[in-house]
């Protein structure tokens, strides 16, 4: 027998440990699988197209932190300015600067994470961590008044080889040990519904699930 949404959720819950944090995947979910986990009590959802995120987050409840989790394009941050709580995937100073600006413009300090590439697939996107090094200690960077970076985010590579995730998600991990203190950045976002167990054993605070909590994508 299929569980229901809030049961997901409430034995995901059990297993994941308290210093880590649960954004629930809602792409292409209808409102009323989103409800049902908001009346179990979730308050955190990511979607991965702005628009869509945008539309439900004029229809839903005012306390939900909305976390923008797939690639940005530039001209869709004005959409999203207004409300979002975390954009995970910026991976360029370009991004931050239109970012910063609709921030500004919507008098708000955006929180943000760096994508770093760990991954070997070419789909997937991320600065490397040169650049990401070299960024952070930029003097463009450093006026930015209207972002926080407030930590980093990976995807590891989409394969059966648990050691290949594993080395990925460590070293992302080694990444944000040594910057993290020295940046007062609190969050590391790996893991979503196929590898959040192995991003929890190499160090990630922060996981993306969707599947688990609301079944597979229709």
């Amino acid at each position: 027998m299929k569980m229901n949404i809030s049961e997901n959720l409430k034995e995901l819950k059990k297993e994941l440990p308290d210093n880590v944090s649960l954004v629930a995947v809602t792409k292409t979910k209808p409102i009323g699988d989103i409800m049902e986990a908001y009346n179990a009590g979730h308050r955190v959802f990511g979607e991965n197209k702005v628009q869509e995120m945008e539309s439900k987050w004029q229809e839903m409840p005012k306390d939900i932190e909305w976390h923008m989790i797939g690639h940005v394009q530039r001209n869709k941050v004005k959409y999203m300015a207004p409300f979002v709580s975390l954009i995970h995937a910026v991976d360029s100073l370009r991004l931050l600067r239109e970012i910063n600006k609709e921030a500004r413009k919507n008098d708000r300090v955006i929180n943000c994470l760096l994508q770093i590439k760990i991954a070997e697939e070419d789909s997937k996107f991320g600065m490397d961590k040169t650049e990401a090094l070299q960024l952070l200690d930029s003097n463009d960077f450093k006026k930015f008044e209207n972002i926080k970076i407030i930590g980093l985010m990976g995807m590891a590579t989409f394969t059966d080889d648990e050691k290949q995730v594993s080395n990925e998600f460590r070293s992302l991990k080694t990444l944000f040990d040594s910057i993290k203190e020295k940046h007062n950045m609190p969050v590391l976002s790996m893991g979503m519904s196929g590898d959040y167990k192995l991003a929890i054993k190499n160090g990630s605070n922060m996981v993306r699930v969707g599947s688990a909590i609301f079944g597979e994508r229709g």
